[in-house]
């Protein structure tokens, strides 16, 4: 049986109501957060989808207006007559043709997201049993697909994120670090939650959103009483 740390228990001891509105609940996840490391701030909702139906899946993309607090390594994948010193200097971490797909086809994925250009496409058609299952795959619902690569970067560098509920209709998103400001968690949090929102599958019946949790990395999960947000 596993057994929590005190460390943990000690955590679970601040979450004293069943559900908090939103301010209250960053500020007691913020007092949650004694790991040893700047933890991440994590939203979990629970959406009333079946995803198995094309009219109920939801994959939009948000930009979090404070950021993301988290450095993300991203590739670009680009034709061969594409000037790849430019792409570096604007904040691509990794810029290749060829012989990027190369090192894909040998499963080195050395970067959190892949970004393309439309013309690219048909080159990574046959990669997708390597990109799929880790989430690399670019797609135009995501972003990841441009015909403006360097804007592009600069969204995602600057905190635009992939909004995808899981096969259990589940959304996982970070909205930022335990050390940002709790105007600025807030700020984050309402951006995710408006997203999905205006993103409701056409499919859906009945109640939407079902639960809207947020914890620590490595804390506790605190509700959140859905009624009180805008």
């Amino acid at each position: 049986m596993k057994v929590s740390s005190k460390r943990l228990k000690l955590a679970r001891n601040l979450v004293l109501k069943k559900n908090y509105e939103i301010s209250e609940a960053v500020e007691i996840l913020k007092q949650t957060a004694t790991a040893k490391f700047v933890e991440s701030a994590e939203a979990h909702f629970c959406l009333n989808i079946d995803t198995k139906y094309n009219d109920q899946q939801l994959r939009t993309t948000i930009t979090l207006p404070k950021g993301t607090g988290k450095t993300i390594k991203i590739a670009v994948l680009v034709s061969e007559n594409t000037d790849q010193n430019f792409l570096l200097k604007q904040g691509a971490d990794i810029v290749g043709s060829n012989d990027l797909i190369e090192e894909i086809v040998k499963s080195n994925l050395n970067f959190d997201l892949l970004l393309t250009t439309p013309d690219m496409m048909p080159h990574l058609t046959k990669l997708g049993k390597i990109l799929g299952p880790k989430g690399l795959m670019p797609s135009t619902k995501s972003g990841t697909i441009s015909t403006d690569i360097s804007a592009a970067l600069n969204e995602f560098k600057t905190g635009k994120v992939e909004c995808r509920a899981d096969k259990t209709g589940v959304v996982h998103l970070l909205f930022g670090k335990v050390d940002f400001l709790t105007s600025d968690l807030i700020e984050n949090f309402l951006a995710i939650y408006d997203a999905i929102k205006q993103n409701r599958p056409s499919g859906v019946k009945g109640k939407y959103i079902k639960t809207v949790t947020i914890c620590t990395t490595m804390g506790p999960a605190i509700n959140i009483n859905i009624s009180t947000l805008p």
